[in-house]
């Protein structure tokens, strides 16, 4: 009976407790509890044991819950199944248990709640195994659906409302209620433990079906989408990091901290390179500083893998062809904006600009076809770039020309050993590190450039093998074991530092970098090279390749820089007394220093034309158009015109021959001598020795200036035009005006008279050999033809005797005359041989004659004055020689002009511009200034700069640390 009433007043509590619970409207049907719930929930259910509650009497009349009124609480009969008579110490028993209720419900709720509070505070502490649920079998979590840890505190606490009906029923039966509850979560626990042990062993029997290769598989895979979640959160964090880098730096360049920003460390490590770039190593003085040598065969995708470190397309690009002429040393470095630049050049091409990009490649294009000497294919001249850019690894990384098995059409017959010559000049660096590229897509035994690795460096210690094209080479190779054996190195003689696998592309030159970066991760993501664990995921994009080339590339600059510091100090130190022990006096000049030196010296000299005397040009020009023209005058004019005998004859023939003359010759055989004056004087203030101040280092250069200026110097062509009708003018003029005049002609007449006499002599002493007092005092003899023409030259002078004024020519029954006598003396001669002969005797016998008729004419002047009228003298050939003097004075007098202020300046002008591309030709500047003093001075600045910089590095790699 008492069971009975008991589990009514049960289901009365239950019921209340549904209606009040949170979370839960309506009435809800039993079936749909779980097995837990229906325990607490219904106390009378079936499966409980029940237990007649133990009562207490040490209880208080007051509430310690705060969350509760404190009141007295008003007892209610308890009608429990037996119940002989009524007294008064049920009520005081009633009213202890009540309280005794309060403190096991609070300290229930209290307990629930701080312990459902650490729990959610583990439960956040511990990581998201919801990718390992595989691994805990299915009866542990299915244990939470069953278990609701908040629901018995929350409905203990809604139960207990004062005043309610639910809180009267629940008064009476809540001592038993809590004892039951107590007992059901005991049971339950104690099911659940078996269930979780009836589940452990289904899940480990079936397991147990499941084969190896499966497990394996699921591991793998689950191993690899693992490692690709951690390379998303890199990649995440790699990008915040990017970002934030670069807010700071544009809060720099914006000048917000008002700061002047040093130089990046591989700033300064990239102009350390270009240095040594320049800078000729024969003076025992090698370059061991790292860099990453980029290598690979052609087409293999060295551009495209080193693009992708870059992070733009910035080469240019061609289907087949060698696009790499000459070395490219790229250097990568952190920066607000994603530019490049030169090293000779302030531009900068904004990288995500594609008009930008197609200039820059452009560029690199003409400089690479620039540096590529005529008859070539590829130079061994580097090309300098800086890239800058947000998130870009710091590193220095020469690209090379391909490696080629072949020389194709085109090409220049030394190509082949010209590519592998630079290549070695690089690699042989013994802390360079090689970046050996190789085309996955083509079969690894027509690799070429893994030889040449393996010879380089046999033992691996600083190369790093990237496999190209990995998605055409499993879409090509049926065995994928291939490709592992490939990246292993297990098909090639060469060893590696690291191996790598990545993928550059479609194919498509148009391809962005972000959309090749898409593509490679996600074939990465479903290649079976990882799935397979062939490859490991650090193996693999070009991200993590960039990655540990940076790495690698710090690590050997950290461990050999300041040696080479060393020794370039060690160097210095040597160039510096040599230097004190052979030019103790001099200061040390490089060849940049020494051209500007020359160049000032150059143009002072040039600076001095100016301040030559009009006097000294005029003198010079007139003598020396006279040197030109003489032969012509004496010969052409007034030889022919004296031979006329005849006044009106000889001054109508000199007009006739002057004319002529002036309208064909005379003005471009004066522009001439006037170009040929100013050539000389200009050398000789070039060559002219300044005494102790002259240094014979700078002739060379001297010299091949004067020749190129005066080669660039064109005579205005104007100033021939002008210059004939002076001439002609000058020429008309018969009138000479005094007497002093009239002597100056017969001077120049004669002077000009005397030398050709003399010119005449000396070819008869030629012809005809020594006189006999040379005979006698030198020990000299006639040759047999001399004999002859001696002996033919008697007969001649002989019938000049007899006939002073004799013709110019002979006739041919005189030169018939002269064989004669010859023959009958025993000289055989010839008719031409007599009148060569003639030719000279005549032509002396005449000026003879002239320089006495110019003696005669030295009292002339009178008759002149009266033309010669009731005299027997005639002095028209001194009237000629005047006309040929003054027009010789006026036209030097003209020529002066010109030069002074027209033709100076221009040379002036080309001098300086001639100095101004010497300047900017490097090798123009080492072909004309050489030496030891020269090239120890070049070695000494160099080596100064390159341990300055060096030194400067290492103090901001020390402060990095």
């Amino acid at each position: 009976m008492w069971r009975v009433r008991r589990a009514a007043v049960a289901c009365e509590v239950c019921q209340s407790l549904v209606k009040h619970s949170s979370g839960t409207k309506g009435n809800l049907p039993l079936q749909k509890l779980h097995l837990v719930s229906r325990s607490i929930y219904h106390t009378h259910h079936p499966t409980l044991k029940l237990q007649r509650p133990q009562l207490r009497t040490s209880l208080q009349q007051f509430s310690s819950l705060t969350s509760l009124p404190l009141r007295r609480l008003k007892l209610s009969p308890v009608k429990y199944g037996y119940q002989p008579h009524r007294n008064f110490w049920p009520a005081r028993l009633a009213a202890r248990l009540l309280k005794l209720r309060y403190l096991i419900l609070g300290s229930a709720v209290g307990g629930g709640y701080t312990a459902k509070k650490t729990f959610d505070q583990w439960k956040d502490m511990i990581p998201d195994l919801s990718d390992y649920k595989w691994i805990v079998p299915d009866i542990v979590w299915e244990i939470d659906e069953y278990i609701d840890l908040g629901s018995p505190g929350e409905t203990a606490f809604r139960a207990t409302d004062p005043g309610s009906e639910s809180d009267k029923r629940y008064r009476k039966g809540l001592l038993g209620e809590l004892i039951l509850l107590q007992q059901q979560i005991q049971e339950h626990e104690e099911e659940a433990r078996r269930a979780a042990g009836q589940y452990s062993t289904s899940y480990a029997q079936q397991k147990r079906k499941v084969s190896d290769k499966e497990k394996i598989d699921q591991l793998q895979e689950e191993l690899l989408h693992t490692q690709l979640k951690y390379q998303r959160i890199l990649e995440r964090l790699e990008k915040e990091n990017k970002e934030l880098r670069k807010l700071v730096l544009q809060k720099d360049d914006k000048g917000i901290h008002h700061r002047k920003l040093k130089k990046s460390l591989i700033d300064m490590y990239s102009e350390v390179l270009d240095v040594l770039s320049d800078y000729d190593a024969s003076y025992n003085t090698q370059d061991h500083l790292p860099r990453v040598v980029v290598v690979g065969d052609q087409s293999a995708g060295k551009t495209s893998v080193l693009e992708m470190i870059a992070q733009a397309r910035i080469f240019p690009r061609g289907s087949g062809e060698m696009m790499t002429r000459s070395p490219v040393k790229v250097t990568l470095s952190e920066g607000p904006h994603h530019v490049a630049l030169f090293k000779d050049s302030s531009r900068e091409f904004d990288l995500t600009k594609e008009e930008d990009l197609a200039a820059l490649r452009h560029e690199i294009e003409l400089r690479m076809r620039k540096n590529v000497k005529e008859g070539c294919t590829v130079s061994p001249e580097t090309i300098s770039l800086n890239v800058k850019g947000p998130g870009l690894q710091r590193m220095v990384l020469v690209d090379l020309p391909g490696v080629i098995n072949t020389v194709t059409s085109g090409m220049a017959p030394d190509t082949k050993e010209t590519i592998f010559s630079i290549s070695k000049a690089y690699m042989q660096n013994p802390n360079a590190i090689i970046l050996c590229i190789q085309d996955g897509s083509v079969d690894a035994e027509r690799s070429i450039v893994t030889d040449l690795v393996s010879q380089m460096d046999p033992h691996g210690r600083r190369t790093i093998f990237v496999l190209t094209k990995v998605d055409l080479a499993e879409k090509n190779v049926t065995s994928p074991s291939r490709i592992q054996q490939i990246i292993e190195g297990k098909l090639f003689p060469m060893k590696a530092l690291g191996y790598f696998a990545v993928v550059t592309g479609k194919g498509n030159s148009s391809e962005s970098i972000e959309a090749i970066r898409d593509y490679e991760e996600e074939f990465f993501q479903n290649s079976k090279l990882l799935k397979t664990s062939m490859l490991k995921a650090h193996q693999v994009t070009t991200r993590n390749l960039s990655l540990a080339v940076s790495d690698c590339f710090w690590k050997m600059v950290r461990e050999s820089v300041e040696q080479q510091a060393d020794s370039f100090k060690a160097t210095r130190f040597n160039l510096e007394t040599e230097w004190k022990n052979n030019y103790p006096r001099l200061r040390e000049l490089d060849r940049n220093e020494l051209f500007e030196k020359a160049k000032n010296e150059i143009l002072d000299e040039v600076i001095s034309l100016s301040q030559v005397t009009p006097k000294h040009w005029e003198e010079i020009l007139q003598q020396s158009l006279w040197e030109r023209v003489s032969t012509h005058v004496i010969e052409n004019i007034y030889l022919p015109a004296a031979q006329t005998m005849n006044s009106g004859t000889f001054n109508t023939t000199v007009d006739i021959k002057l004319k002529q003359w002036t309208d064909k010759q005379l003005p471009n055989k004066a522009v001439e001598v006037a170009w040929e004056t100013l050539q000389e004087e200009f050398s000789r203030f070039m060559t002219e020795p300044k005494g102790k101040e002259h240094d014979d280092i700078f002739d060379k250069l001297k010299e091949a200036v004067k020749e190129e200026s005066i080669k660039r110097h064109k005579w205005n062509d104007f100033a021939e035009d002008s210059l004939r009708v002076i001439q002609h003018n000058a020429l008309e003029d018969r009138s000479i005006s005094d007497k002093q005049q009239w002597d100056a002609a017969i001077y120049f007449m004669e002077e000009a008279l005397q030398a050709r006499l003399k010119d005449t002599e000396n070819a008869i002493e030629n012809m005809v050999g020594p006189d006999w007092k040379k005979r006698w005092l030198y020990w000299k003899n006639r040759t047999q033809e001399q004999c002859v023409h001696n002996e033919t030259k008697n007969e001649l002078e002989k019938m000049l005797k007899c006939n002073e004024e004799h013709p110019a020519y002979l006739a041919s029954d005189e030169i018939t005359t002269v064989r004669k006598n010859l023959e009958s003396r025993g000289v055989e001669v010839d008719p031409s041989l007599i009148k060569d002969t003639w030719h000279q005797v005549y032509r002396r016998h005449f000026l003879k004659t002239a320089l006495n008729h110019c003696n005669l004419c030295r009292r002339g002047f009178y008759y002149y004055q009266r033309h010669f009228v009731d005299s027997e003298l005639e002095c028209n050939d001194v009237v000629l020689f005047w006309r040929i003097q003054r027009m010789l004075a006026i036209t030097a007098n003209t020529l002066r002009q010109q030069l002074t202020n027209t033709e100076v300046r221009r040379l002036e002008k080309n001098v300086k511009e001639v100095l101004e591309d010497f300047a900017e030709d490097s090798e123009k500047k080492v072909k004309l200034l050489t030496g030891k003093r020269v090239q120890l001075a070049e070695d000494l600045k160099k080596v100064r700069e390159i341990q300055e910089k060096l030194d400067a590095f290492i103090e901001a790699l020390h402060q990095e640390k």
